[in-house]
């Protein structure tokens, strides 16, 4: 039976995620920024908090754990090079870990560059994976503390799997995403139409998360640093795709 999963908005443009095992009812909360979000979301729906599995550090994602975990008595599960750093943590996992949420199980893939321990959670059986600030819909997450091969290398995992794969990102940065992604990939029609996409959907309020890694894999600029027509906008023909993504990311951060 496949994995119920709910989402909601957090803080000012964070999602919060809880994924529901429908076959013993275990419940994870995917991250934890608001505590009261995660906890009316959960009384809405009637449902258990077992399992936290936070993707890192920074304290959008790990800020509430102590909190829920003081309520719910639920497991932290987070990333090994980051133990020092998650709050609560009980169990510690990385690359190619398995991760229980009742019968369901995620595969755990080590995944820097935004912060150096970054992991995401992806329920390979569910075509779902919640991938934190790793990547977004049409972008990535900033390089705090990963360099530009470490982060290529990550990106390039996700874009691996499957293309129907849902990524639940970790926030609602699309809008602005695609209106930078425009100024590197100008002729990319897929590009062009998914940004309209997404104007008539923020216009009604409607969240653009999930994705999946078919969409990204066509118009995220970040997962694109092989395709030639981004390349000679950049002036980087036949570059290596570190340099040319690490020239996205530059420009990205300065837009």
């Amino acid at each position: 039976m496949p994995i119920e999963i709910r989402q909601f908005p957090c803080l000012s443009d964070n999602y919060g995620y809880l994924a529901r095992d429908a076959e013993t009812g275990a419940v994870a909360a995917v991250d934890t920024p608001d505590p009261a979000a995660i906890n009316a979301a959960l009384e809405k729906e009637g449902w258990r908090l077992t399992h936290i599995l936070n993707t890192h550090w920074h304290p959008d994602h790990a800020g509430g754990n102590l909190a829920l975990k003081e309520k719910w008595g639920c497991e932290i599960i987070g990333p090994r090079a980051e133990a020092a750093k998650i709050p609560g943590l009980d169990r510690m996992v990385g690359e190619g870990d398995i991760v229980s949420l009742g019968a369901s199980k995620a595969r755990v893939y080590d995944t820097p560059g935004h912060t150096l321990g970054h992991i995401v959670y992806h329920f390979e059986d569910d075509g779902a994976a919640f991938v934190g600030d790793a990547i977004f819909a049409i972008g990535c997450g900033r390089l705090f503390e990963g360099t530009p091969a470490q982060m290529w290398d990550s990106l390039s995992k996700i874009a691996a799997w499957p293309e129907d794969t849902r990524l639940y990102c970790a926030h609602e940065y699309t809008q602005a995403n695609a209106r930078f992604a425009l100024t590197v990939d100008p002729h990319n029609r897929a590009l062009a139409e998914r940004a309209a996409a997404v104007d008539r959907l923020r216009a009604q309020g409607l969240p653009t998360v999930p994705t999946t890694v078919a969409l990204e894999r066509a118009t995220n600029p970040f997962l694109r640093a092989r395709d030639e027509k981004l390349q000679a906008v950049l002036g980087m023909t036949g570059a290596d795709p570190v340099a040319v993504f690490a020239e996205v990311r530059k420009r990205k951060d300065r837009f």
